[in-house]
């Protein structure tokens, strides 16, 4: 049976593919991008497909004109997918640039959640809320924390919500994705350069290229991100499945191999 799916963060990327692949599946889809040129952008861009399933919308979730408009749209799937990234060492990066961070990643889509489940709930809706997390929910590299510590925030809002949530029939699950090249890494980890100061900071530049590198610079860090695409388009409309969806298979061995050291690490 089809879905009607919320996805915010549709401007680009896995976000703007997961919509534009679960439209063609046959699922009513809000493509939900974060500003007016964003949209009509994507407009202008899914215009050709033909798909009469696929609604785009501005929604910035920053905008509590736009959020309260989104709350008079029906659906009974939503998809926190939207975020920014701020890369750097988190001994140095200045903290505004963290609180901006989690403002976007998890401020915002948690008071638009609760204002979505609130409605669900006293309507009977048994829906499902997706938050796109990130492997970067389970470890924490040098250099990225920031955006990490997001995220690691999330996976603590999804696990308890789940509990919270199920005795209302509202499904609440994870998905993981490793490192795709989707420009979004690479945008996240140039963001560090434009505060970065060798005469200032005692994490150098060059240092900090290095960590990049170790982390995106190689295949496993610019996989193909239709092959995510094709997991978000398999896993967010389906009424069965796993709380954490970590893809590819190999992020998920790496991860539960990573926790473990985590348990013998010494300092």
């Amino acid at each position: 049976m089809g879905r009607t799916i919320l996805i915010t963060g549709a401007g680009s990327g896995l976000g703007e593919g997961a919509a534009i692949g679960m439209a063609r599946a046959g699922h009513e889809v809000i493509a939900a991008a974060q500003s007016s040129p964003q949209a009509n952008a994507l407009r202008a861009r899914t215009e050709p497909l033909e798909l009469l399933s696929l609604r785009v919308e501005r929604l910035d979730l920053l905008d509590r004109y736009d959020v309260g408009r989104a709350c008079g749209w029906d659906f009974d799937v939503l998809v926190n997918n939207a975020g920014i990234g701020e890369g750097g060492p988190i001994a140095e990066i200045p903290l505004d640039l963290v609180r901006a961070n989690f403002e976007v990643n998890v401020f915002a889509p948690l008071a638009f959640t609760q204002l979505v489940v609130k409605k669900w709930v006293s309507r009977g809706v048994k829906g499902r809320i997706v938050f796109v997390s990130s492997m970067g929910g389970l470890f924490s590299p040098p250099g990225f924390a920031a955006y990490a510590a997001t995220k690691h925030a999330i996976e603590a809002i999804a696990e308890a919500m789940q509990g919270e949530l199920r005795p209302f029939g509202i499904q609440v699950q994870t998905i993981n994705p490793g490192a795709y090249l989707t420009g979004f890494n690479e945008a996240m980890a140039e963001n560090a350069f434009r505060w970065l100061d060798d005469e200032v900071n005692f994490t150098t530049r060059r240092a900090m290229r290095e960590m990049v590198n170790s982390l995106i610079g190689g295949p496993e860090g610019r996989l193909d991100p239709n092959d995510m695409i094709s997991k978000m388009i398999e896993v967010i409309p389906s009424s069965e499945g796993t709380f954490r969806n970590i893809h590819p298979q190999f992020v998920e061995t790496a991860l539960k191999d990573h926790q473990r050291e985590m348990f013998r690490r010494e300092i």
